[in-house]
């Protein structure tokens, strides 16, 4: 069944966490978010249809960001235990063999996911460069079955006002996937 994300209120703050990255093993915590412009956070697993209809769009909005300057973390916190596919290993074969360029973050105690208020898989949060949330929701309105193509121009067009100086549009609609896998 189909999950909507949250769509938590504008102008809460970027969560403190520290994740291992599942491609190096390097912790990365909230610092590397806070850079002094916008930043991303992008909450996805492996198996999820929804996050595979995606999942090319997803690599290619990730080279965006790194060519504009704008963290980006990729972050799974399904319950590995009922999902290996979400696992450390296969988080980081998946990294490797789609072309990750960003960080891919396993949030195994799933405290990220609370304190992002995170609800299905993908879910977007653009923070702006006072680590103030900007936007929140879908990539873009492409779902697997309907015709349109995977753009990523919601969460794009949140980045690009925020690089331009501008407030992201306040017409923000929640993602709809996979509800997040919540360990008992």
């Amino acid at each position: 069944m189909a999950t909507s994300s949250t769509m938590r209120q504008l102008g809460t703050a970027l969560p403190e966490f520290e994740l291992p990255d599942t491609r190096t093993g390097e912790k990365i915590s909230d610092a590397y978010l806070r850079g002094g412009g916008p930043s991303v956070v992008a909450f996805i697993c492996n198996h999820c249809p929804f996050v595979v209809h995606v999942r090319a769009g997803l690599v290619a909005f990730g080279r965006y960001c790194q060519e504009k300057n704008v963290p980006f973390v990729a972050i799974s916190s399904n319950d590995a235990s009922t999902h290996p596919d979400d696992g450390p290993g296969p988080m980081a074969e998946v990294a490797r063999r789609h072309g990750f360029t960003f960080p891919y973050l396993y949030d195994e105690a799933q405290t990220a996911a609370r304190d992002f208020d995170a609800a299905c898989t993908p879910d977007f949060f653009v923070f702006d460069a006072e680590g103030k949330l900007a936007y929140r929701g879908q990539f873009d309105s492409s779902r697997p079955g309907n015709p349109l193509p995977v753009t990523g121009s919601d969460v794009r067009a949140a980045v690009d006002a925020l690089l331009a100086g501008r407030a992201p549009s306040p017409d923000q609609k929640a993602s709809i996937g996979c509800g997040i896998k919540w360990k008992n």
